[in-house]
């Protein structure tokens, strides 16, 4: 099995590299920029760009694993990000995929992301594979507008296409908001967010690598999108107290009323964080389940316990 990875040097991707090799895999790895810290040098270095040529690494590809995307980045306006999004997310993606196919690679795993869902679930009613509506966010937009340019492609061409959205991503190495959750714990600040109760979809890492790579080679997973967590939905609350009874710190945790919160939050300015936060974000992963006879080979505890420790031994160095 021959595959490629882009964004091989990201949290994801890096960890779909290390997996993809103890599978006994060859692993062709694509970095944006060349990086002195590698270990292992890549296969290809470029950017996620409409005219970008893939051909010199695509031949004798089995599968793509398309980690690879371009995020939010600081100091833009909403039209440059959208502009930017839409450049990398989709006319990127879809460059890479054209040239695979036209290469005669046979299938694409494209990682995209609950965000072409929505931001949030209503109460009792968790995201399917299927749509409502699209999405309005312009990161969720672009990975939308990738599917369905990816759909088309595989209809025009014959390779084959599986999606995977993965909700919130957590494991060791994490950075972002999660880092940020672990660091206000550890530091044991009083937080306001003791009576959320609305439950949320999460992730373990080696879960979704898990998926993605059962994604590269099982018969069925073509022509499908696949929903994936730790199939344990877990408030902020309760995600707060696991973590502070992991560090052995105690929990503070105030309890102020969600409404009153979002309320407060938006005051502040902080409408999108409050609702992050207050509303529910859960995704039924049956269909995932069933299709491939697949379940999260790591248990939300261990993934957490996992988590944690590398944090604690990363502040220890």
């Amino acid at each position: 099995m021959k595959v490629l990875v882009t964004g091989s040097s990201g949290f994801v991707g890096h960890r779909v590299t290390e997996m993809s090799q103890s599978q006994g895999w060859e692993v062709l790895t694509h970095v944006r920029k060349r990086n002195t810290d590698n270990s292992v040098q890549p296969s290809i270095v470029c950017s996620l760009e409409p005219s970008t040529d893939w051909r010199p690494v695509l031949h004798g590809v089995d599968c793509i694993i398309h980690c690879a995307a371009r995020v939010h980045q600081m100091n833009e306006s909403p039209e440059e990000a959208q502009h930017a999004y839409y450049d990398s997310n989709v006319l990127g993606t879809l460059n890479l995929a054209r040239q695979a196919a036209e290469d005669g690679v046979k299938r694409f795993v494209f990682v995209s992301s609950v965000k072409v869902n929505g931001e949030w679930t209503t109460q009792g009613q968790p995201f399917l594979p299927t749509l409502d509506s699209p999405p309005e966010d312009p990161y969720g937009m672009s990975k939308y507008q990738a599917e369905v340019g990816l759909w088309q492609l595989a209809r025009d061409t014959g390779i084959e296409v599986v999606i995977v959205r993965p909700p919130l991503v957590y494991g060791p190495g994490v950075k972002a908001n999660f880092l940020s959750m672990m660091n206000w714990v550890s530091r044991r600040i009083p937080l306001p967010l003791g009576a959320i109760a609305a439950k949320r979809s999460l992730v373990y890492l080696d879960n979704l690598v898990d998926l993605i790579l059962t994604c590269c080679t099982h018969p069925a997973a073509a022509g499908h999108t696949f929903l994936v967590s730790d199939d344990h939905d877990i408030s902020v609350s309760q995600l707060l107290r696991f973590l502070a009874e992991i560090m052995n710190v105690p929990s503070r945790l105030i309890p102020v009323s969600p409404r009153f919160l979002l309320w407060g939050l938006t005051l502040l300015g902080k409408r999108t964080i409050a609702q992050r936060v207050c509303y529910p974000l859960q995704l039924d992963i049956g269909e995932t389940k069933k299709i491939l006879n697949w379940i999260p080979p790591v248990s939300f505890e261990d993934g957490l316990g996992k988590t944690v420790r590398a944090y604690q031994q990363q502040k220890d160095r």
